[in-house]
């Protein structure tokens, strides 16, 4: 058990110190403690403070009992992705400090209370939740206060990329079961919560790695529900979605759309399901006339070897295990969640909470390193102002 002798005690913002800076205070620094310098890493020696030219990065924490804390902290001990930009982090100070000392990671750390939100010169801000009292060190697993707090780290986080306070968000993982748990159950996960704050009319994930983009069709549908929901224009939008992200996102002119089909073999004629003839063809078709390079549906055993081999630079998947388990099985260190539809920029790692191996310091930052990255350059792109 690493030691804790570092760690900074919850306490109420009044008993920090700091008149200098009332709004917020380093990591350590608390009444009758003198201030433990930031590291030194060629900018902003001694303050933390940064070019305000850097674009600013908002992160949300995720389920405080998962290994969000960890792959954030992990990320961002790497000083290469610290020159890149600014980071906002919505989260619980007291864990970030926890880990990072268990990790023995020293970084330049500004805090500030969540209420006292704005664009920051700092180069890594922790936005405190402390109005949820969770141990540095509780049980691991699906909770309400854990769902009750990252609802709260993501709704504000929502609201910030939406003002302009981040230019763009990248959002930890969260359980579902704890948000159910918290009575958030009406949303299945992220992309159906920023789909209504932001007002978005149809949202669609795109999960980009190096070796192959899926986007889906469907999300967080049960696999039975699906039919009863399949419609042209489910297949539509998320191929119009895909072609403005691969163009104004991701430089491509005419990007090249592969579509897969519902049913084994594609339908086969019609021999195993008919939704290929009555849905997703005609959807193709309407993608076609509207100037879109897509082509399907295909069968989706053998559409990924061909998108591999170069033919394609996107696949639009039925349903989230057809979509899901290939890339996973090719990138999974690598491979990035981009919502497609909104106004604002969201990423996130593409993976899951895990309960089981968090606070082992066995969580891989692999997937959240690429997350932040792909954020950054899209708010560099010349494009970004019009968000697919």
């Amino acid at each position: 058990m690493p030691s804790r002798a570092r760690r900074q005690p919850h306490r109420p913002r009044t008993s920090y110190v700091g008149n200098a800076r009332p709004e917020g205070v380093y990591f350590g620094q608390r009444a009758g403690v003198p201030t433990r310098p930031a590291k030194r890493i060629g900018i902003g020696i001694g303050t933390g403070i940064v070019a305000t030219s850097r674009p600013i990065i908002g992160i949300t924490m995720g389920d405080p009992c998962g290994v969000g804390a960890e792959v954030i902290v992990k990320a961002l001990a790497d000083p290469a992705l610290r020159l890149r930009a600014r980071f906002v982090i919505f989260g619980l100070a007291e864990q970030l400090a926890y880990v990072a000392d268990s990790l023995e990671v020293d970084w330049p750390v500004y805090r500030d209370h969540h209420e006292s939100l704005r664009r920051y010169p700092e180069e890594i801000v922790v936005l405190d939740y402390d109005e949820f009292s969770l141990p540095a060190a509780m049980p691991r697993g699906p909770s309400r206060i854990g769902g009750q707090a990252s609802m709260a780290f993501c709704r504000d986080a929502i609201d910030a990329a939406r003002r302009g306070l981040i230019d763009a968000l990248v959002t930890a993982p969260i359980s579902k079961t704890s948000w159910s748990m918290a009575k958030f159950g009406k949303y299945p996960g992220h992309t159906e919560l920023l789909a209504e704050m932001c007002k978005a009319k149809y949202v669609a994930m795109m999960f980009a790695s190096p070796k192959l983009r899926v986007v889906l069709a469907t999300i967080h549908e049960a696999l039975f529900g699906i039919r009863d929901k399949f419609t042209i224009g489910l297949v539509f939008n998320p191929i119009e979605l895909a072609d403005r992200a691969l163009r104004d996102w991701f430089g491509l002119e005419s990007p090249r759309i592969a579509v897969c089909g519902l049913n084994p073999h594609a339908g086969e004629g019609g021999q195993f399901g008919d939704e290929e003839e009555r849905i997703i063809a005609p959807a193709v078709l309407l993608a076609g006339e509207a100037g879109i390079n897509v082509s399907g549906p295909y069968p989706a055993d053998t559409v990924y070897v061909k998108a591999l081999a170069g033919e394609f630079d996107c696949v639009v998947a039925m349903y989230h295990d057809q979509g899901l388990i290939p890339v996973k099985l090719l990138g999974w260190q690598d491979a990035v969640n981009v919502t497609l539809g909104l106004p604002i920029i969201r990423t996130s790692p593409d993976h899951g909470t895990a309960f089981d191996i968090a606070g082992r310091n066995a969580a891989d930052p692999s997937s959240m390193i690429a997350a932040i990255n792909l954020a950054i350059d899209l708010v560099r792109c010349p494009k970004n102002t019009a968000s697919p």
